[in-house]
This record gives structure tokens, sequence and C-alpha cells, in this order.
């Protein structure tokens, strides 16, 4: 099957819906020019980094996939977008934490093997990887956002991306250490909006879809994981000419899987259940 279309999935981790519409002015200014389209999405459960991560991608639930906490890591066992993309001889790439090479391309991460690697095979063809290994409340040991967009922007031009993910724990961090009501806060949603904003224009033009969202909100003290709305839901933006359903619409999470591939013209396998979103 052949590939109709490129598209670009950049997820910040943990930022909740109530701070998207207030704080990413950016994002907020091209649905209100009419470039962009937004809803909110629900997580599944856990609402934990690692289950949601298997779960954006193979578009089944935890209870399903097998990864139930960060420290369950392993190369999961259903169809992935990854891997359908390379099936279909496109070309994938990752600039994300490792827990992503793990769950999609092999486990254990080897940081010298891992942290980057360029394999014809995939299913993630171009992989660029980051640890945070060291990671407390005081040392966060996160990449620089500018750094990650630039690195996806490279993979585009030197490599001709046909799907690429981004996806960078900035926030998710910032919101550990101080929560996600504070001066703090509000400045790192700024600077992650205008960093984000500074690509955006340039993978458009090249002709590329694009999707922004979160894996999974946070509350007010930091914290993710539960069954509540601030844990559990975020927004979705989505850039290109596929028509969604109405604004108010609450999308589920594991759409996420099919959609992509539906957006690059493939047909999501019979794990992947639930019911595309874009048209």
């Amino acid at each position: 099957m052949t590939l109709n279309a490129k598209l670009l999935v950049i997820v910040l981790d943990g930022l909740p819906w109530r701070n998207w519409g207030k704080f990413m002015g950016n994002l907020e200014g091209w649905v209100q020019s009419g470039e962009a389209q937004k809803w909110k999405m629900r997580s599944v459960l856990p609402s934990t980094s690692g289950c949601c991560y298997a779960s954006i991608h193979t578009g089944v639930p935890p209870q399903v996939h097998g990864i139930l906490s960060n420290d369950v890591r392993f190369r999961v066992s259903q169809p992935d977008v990854f891997s359908e993309v390379t099936k279909a001889s496109g070309v994938t790439g990752a600039v994300t934490h490792s827990y992503w090479s793990e769950f999609f391309n092999r486990a254990p991460f080897d940081f010298i093997r891992d942290i980057e690697y360029d394999e014809p095979g995939g299913p993630i063809t171009h992989g660029r990887f980051h640890t945070m290994t060291g990671y407390n409340l005081i040392n966060q040991t996160t990449p620089s956002d500018a750094d990650l967009f630039a690195t996806l922007t490279m993979l585009t031009e030197r490599f001709a991306l046909d799907y690429g993910i981004l996806h960078t724990c900035t926030l998710d961090s910032m919101g550990h250490r101080f929560g996600h009501d504070c001066g703090e806060m509000d400045h790192a949603l700024f600077v992650m909006d205008a960093q984000l904003a500074a690509f955006l224009p340039r993978w458009r033009e090249a002709g590329y879809e694009v999707i922004v969202t979160a894996d999974h909100g946070q509350t007010d003290r930091g914290h993710h994981g539960g069954h509540d709305d601030e844990m559990q839901d975020f927004a979705l933006y989505y850039f290109g000419s596929a028509k969604g359903p109405r604004a108010d619409t609450l999308l589920d999470q594991l759409q996420l899987a099919p959609t992509i591939l539906k957006r690059l013209g493939l047909d999501a396998p019979a794990t992947m259940k639930a019911k595309p979103f874009l048209g």
C-alpha cells in the first residue's frame, strides 16, 4: 500500500487540558485563524507515561499491551504505527525518550547501541533518543526542547521521513517539581509554545500534517496516573486538510494510532479497534 501523506506527531508530556488554551498562545492563535483544529482527548488508565506511550502507538489499552508502569518495559507484541509504516516501505523517525525505542524497537535500551541509530529495516528507521538518567527534582536532566525540535527537523530534511514523532518530558518534569499552578510553570509553557511555533511553519511548508498533543494530564500538585479528569485529559491540535468531529467531542487516546495510519493512507491492523477521528 502506498503512503499518501506525511505526518509528524509532537507529544508534550504531562500537559493537562486546562493549561493548553490558557498558555499556548501560538497554538490557540492557529485555531482561531482556521489553520488548526482542536479537541480534548482522554488518556488510557493508568495515566502513567510509559503506559500511555505504548497505547499511543499500538491503539490498545495497557491491560492488553502489558506496559502497566514505567518500571515494566519490553518490546510490545502488538502491531504499532512504526511497524505498519515500515511494512508499507515508509520511512519513520523518532526523537523521544528511550522508552519509545524499548517499546517499539528492542529492549533493554543500550546506551551505546541505541542512543542514535539509522536502520533501514525499521521499525524505527531513524532514532535519536534521550534517557534522562539521573533525573530528580533538582536535576531534571531534560534536553532543550529547541534542540529536540531541531533534531526532528533535521531528520525530516535529511531522510525524507514519512512519519515522525517527537516526545519531550520538560513540562511533565516541571509539573512534578513545581505543580501546574505557579509562575515557574507559566513561564515553561510560554517557552514551549514559542519554541514549537518556531518550527511548526517549516514542517507545514515541507508538506507535513502535524498533530500536537500530550500523553496525559497532571494535577496542580504534579501527579498523574489515576482516574481523574486533571490526570487524564489534554488537548490535541491538528494541522492538516482532513475534517474531524465537532470541537466539543471527547476523543479517546486509543483512536490516535488508527487515525495516524488512516492519514498516511494505511489500513489499521485488527488489533486497533478504535475508530479514527480524522477523515
